[in-house]
């Protein structure tokens, strides 16, 4: 997945360079309207792949899951429920799905690499309606106030995701750590396995 978006931002991009050059060039009012289509676009693409950087750089995947921040409260469940979200959740992508692969990292990993992802996503659903800005000196506010709601939209999803699974793989984690207390098990790390 990362290389699938790594090259459509690449793309999307020089488009947006190109199709500025073009309407430069031209002044033909529809390549304008690609131009800031395009533009609005490479800026999402290119907004997501930074806040991910950013955030990896500074967390690492390493998050204190018993924070607030991170807790599902019962309206929240009852809003999961309402939405279906157990229903459709499998069907989104991951952008990289070994962060959550059991195989290669402990269910306490992967529980932190979850608050993470919750938090890079909640920062692009606020930094998607950056765009209303261009509004400014583009005009055509309901465009730039409809793309952002949807993308924001979009990111929101993940959001539930993140918090739907991660009190799941909690509750599985403390069960799995119970149950190794009980039996006296450790990894060489002295974590209960």
């Amino acid at each position: 997945m990362p290389k699938i978006i790594h090259r459509t931002t690449l793309i999307i991009a020089t488009l947006t360079i190109l199709t500025v050059a073009l309407y430069n060039a031209t002044s033909i009012d529809i390549i304008l309207t690609f131009a800031i289509t395009l533009g609005t676009t490479s800026y999402h693409f290119i907004m997501r792949l930074l806040v991910g950087l950013i955030f990896n750089q500074v967390m690492r995947n390493r998050a204190d899951y018993t924070k607030s921040w991170y807790q599902v409260s019962n309206f929240e469940n009852r809003i999961y429920k309402k939405l279906n979200v157990k229903k459709w959740k499998n069907r989104m992508s991951t952008y990289d799905s070994s962060l959550f692969d059991t195989k290669i990292h402990s269910l306490h990993e992967i529980v932190q690499a979850m608050c993470q992802a919750e938090l890079v996503h909640e920062m692009i659903v606020v930094l998607s309606f950056v765009p209303i800005v261009a509004g400014v000196w583009f005009g055509a506010y309901p465009v730039f106030v409809i793309t952002s709601i949807l993308a924001a939209m979009f990111d929101l999803i993940f959001v539930m995701i993140q918090r739907y699974n991660r009190q799941r793989v909690i509750k599985l984690m403390k069960y799995k750590e119970g149950k190794s207390k009980k039996d006296g098990r450790e990894d060489d790390k002295g974590r209960v396995v």
